[in-house]
């Protein structure tokens, strides 16, 4: 217990003096984690979306699909990626393998099934209520989406914040295909799996700490946004 309190109190101490190996691996954390979120969520926020109100052949299978992918194993999706980037691999020959660049396709590839089913589920309601009404206006499945986007977009923000939770937790897929290379592909999850093998209970204490802190502030930021919207359209 006392070495666990000690280790507590060498973290806080990295926080407050700003450690620069602290700093630099949290901030290399939130940019492909932001990256990989705004990737998925071009993707599979319209996919979920057109899901939500298309009515087509094979439309339950890519259902049931894309409700089996949001488990697809992390170092599962790692490996297949790795393949993909590797020098023998179809796309090898752009040197993607072990950059932040193929850490943001491998945490795009984790969350944007996720964004796409929890999007088809959130707007489904959302088209019951607006169907008719949008077929009086002529309005298609194509043209529908935008409408159903926008006006369920306080309920896409929560889906978004999944999307994040899912990437910043990520650590199997990033270490396949980032290496966690110190200085250059090490985010936070790499690191504190690596410091705690390591023994260096302080820096993990630290960096776990950082990054519920953050995890935090994007949820709390995301609060304030959704209730300042709800105020000026009240």
């Amino acid at each position: 217990m006392h070495e666990l309190g000690t280790a507590f109190g060498l973290a806080l101490g990295l926080i407050a003096a700003g450690d620069a190996a602290l700093a630099r691996i949290v901030g290399l954390s939130l940019r492909v984690s932001l990256q990989a979120v705004v990737i998925a969520a071009l993707v599979g926020l319209p996919l979920g979306a057109l899901l939500a109100v298309a009515r087509f052949p094979g439309r339950r299978a890519l259902i049931v699909a894309l409700n089996a992918l949001m488990g697809l194993p992390p170092v599962v999706a790692g490996l297949l990626i790795y393949l993909l980037l590797s020098r023998s691999g179809p796309l090898g020959g752009f040197g993607l393998l072990f950059t932040p660049t193929a850490m943001v396709i491998a945490q795009a590839v984790l969350v944007a099934p996720i964004l796409a089913a929890l999007t088809r589920q959130a707007l489904e309601a959302l088209w019951d209520e607006y169907a008719e009404q949008l077929r009086s206006f002529g309005a298609g499945a194509g043209r529908a989406v935008p409408t159903l986007l926008w006006d369920g977009r306080f309920a896409l923000l929560t889906v978004l914040l999944a999307g994040f939770g899912r990437a910043s937790a990520e650590v199997g897929a990033v270490m396949v295909v980032g290496g966690n290379i110190e200085g250059f592909t090490r985010v936070m999850t790499t690191a504190i799996a690596l410091e705690t093998s390591k023994g260096d209970l302080p820096l993990a204490l630290a960096l776990g700490m950082v990054l519920m802190a953050v995890v935090l502030a994007v949820n709390a930021l995301a609060q304030l946004l959704r209730d300042a919207a709800a105020r000026r359209g009240a």
